[in-house]
């Protein structure tokens, strides 16, 4: 039988490492001159990410919520960031609405974990 961490049965989980992925395919179809986008969009992904994960290793009630609330700030900057690749027409509309709808989904997740 495999053997998971906490985070990894977290559907929140899965569903950060999906917009990760997504994030990964997006970078390529970005135009040059625009890797600070792609810079903050990558790091504010794994970001989400990351701080599931964390939580899941912390004992505080309080703690556990601290991050919860970093994830969802990180999600809502990577929101941001779709926005101004949209408004910049930088990406595709196929793509700026999945993302979207994945962050949408990532952040209703994160405020009903933090309660």
């Amino acid at each position: 039988m495999e053997k998971y961490f906490d985070h990894e049965k977290l559907d929140v989980y899965r569903a950060a490492i999906g917009f990760v992925v997504l994030v990964n395919d997006m970078i390529p179809t970005l135009p040059r001159g625009r890797a600070y986008l792609a810079d903050q969009i990558q790091r504010a992904a794994s970001s989400i990410a990351l701080n599931i994960a964390e939580r899941a290793g912390e004992y505080s009630g309080n703690e556990k919520i601290r991050f919860y609330r970093m994830a969802k700030r990180s999600a809502t900057e990577c929101a941001s960031i779709l926005d101004i690749c949209k408004q910049l027409q930088l990406i595709e509309i196929q793509l700026f609405t999945k993302g979207r709808n994945l962050l949408l989904r990532i952040v209703a997740m994160l405020i009903k974990l933090s309660k």
